[in-house]
């Protein structure tokens, strides 16, 4: 996802190449059963979680939301009902209109709470859509210094948590960045060859900023393309070498009806190796398929979903990305929801 645009308008092109097309798939070659052989057996709640992020954008537009029997439902219970645990949100710093600034993030967060669901943010750093293809600097810090910079991104992630925190909200999950494969706050923390030193100091000054206000949150790095080994060993070996201080190894998978089999099976591959080689539990935060092939798309999850959980304990869910976004919705045609307000069988897994 390399843009605004891009994000929102995805074709089942670029999503069959996971968004970075000069990256090929890994091979099978990586021996998924003697990863698996020294994790633990059991796991704790396993994340089932959407993220909902367009929700008020939605509801301010006018859209509604049904149950099967065509009853206008709260979003956010129908969502519980169909098995999620987890609420996703994305942050962003002065953006247009205000969604998704801090007001509009502790709106969604507290229906979350009410729902009894936990709540993960993603900090993108940025006042719009931050990804592979696109981490501009928020317009308030464009002309920061470096150091300037690193005490941005600490004060933005302490900020807003304990905005939400004495808010009555508890965030369990926190992403410092937004598919960050090639860095994030451009130029300055843009991450290529063996140059990471400067994202690492960004992301710890944000992992250090979670951690004043929530102690126990997990700190997530996050990545596209769950499926391309080469890049994450790339990356998770750069931030081993440079002291990057993070819990969770975070992904994005948005395989297409086609390739969905081979693609869930490369990343398991990947799951299990950053498993074993940096220490750290994984998680599938982002994924979802075309809404008209629900059947497709709901094997796909159920596949997913099975092969986090043989990870045990390392294994801590999976997320799809803006499930209740109407067709067409800013674009984008990858929710989970008819063009009746009701949600597909695509969200049967969770």
């Amino acid at each position: 996802m390399t843009t605004k645009t891009m994000k929102t308008t995805m074709t089942a092109a670029a999503r069959a190449t996971g968004g970075l097309t000069r990256r090929a798939a890994i091979g099978a070659g990586l021996g998924l059963a003697a990863a698996l052989t020294a994790l633990p057996a059991a796991a704790a709640t396993l994340v089932k979680g959407a993220d909902v992020s367009w929700v008020s954008q939605q509801e301010s537009a006018g859209y509604s939301f049904y149950n099967a029997a065509g009853t206008k439902t709260d979003p956010f219970k129908l969502l519980k009902d169909l098995g999620i645990n987890t609420i996703r949100l994305r942050v962003w710093v002065n953006p247009n209109g205000g969604w998704c600034d801090g007001a509009d993030t502790l709106y969604k967060a507290k229906r979350a709470i009410a729902q009894g669901q936990k709540v993960m943010l993603t900090f993108h750093y940025s006042d719009s859509w931050a990804d592979p293809g696109q981490q501009t600097k928020p317009a308030s810090w464009a002309s920061h210094s470096f150091t300037q910079l690193m005490s941005d991104v600490y004060a933005h992630t302490q900020g807003i948590l304990s905005y939400l925190k004495t808010n009555g909200v508890t965030v369990d999950y926190v992403q410092v960045g937004n598919e960050i494969n090639s860095g994030m706050l451009w130029p300055d923390g843009q991450a290529s060859g063996s140059s990471f030193a400067n994202l690492v100091k960004l992301i710890n000054n944000g992992n250090d900023a979670v951690k004043a206000v929530f102690p126990s949150a997990k700190v997530i790095l996050h990545l596209a393309n769950g499926h391309d080994n080469a890049v994450f060993r790339w990356f998770f070996d750069g931030m081993k070498a440079n002291g990057a201080r993070y819990d969770v190894i975070g992904m994005s998978h948005y395989p297409t009806s086609s390739n969905w089999s081979s693609r869930n099976a490369a990343l398991s591959t990947n799951m299990a190796d950053m498993v074993s080689r940096y220490g750290k539990p994984v998680i599938v935060a982002e994924t979802g398929m075309d809404w008209q092939q629900a059947a497709a798309s709901k094997a796909m999850i159920a596949d997913l979903l099975t092969r986090v959980s043989a990870l045990g304990a390392n294994g801590l869910g999976v997320l799809y990305w803006e499930p209740q976004a109407y067709p067409g919705w800013q674009g984008y045609t990858w929710g989970a929801l008819d063009g009746s307000g009701r949600f597909t069988s695509a969200m049967d897994p969770f």
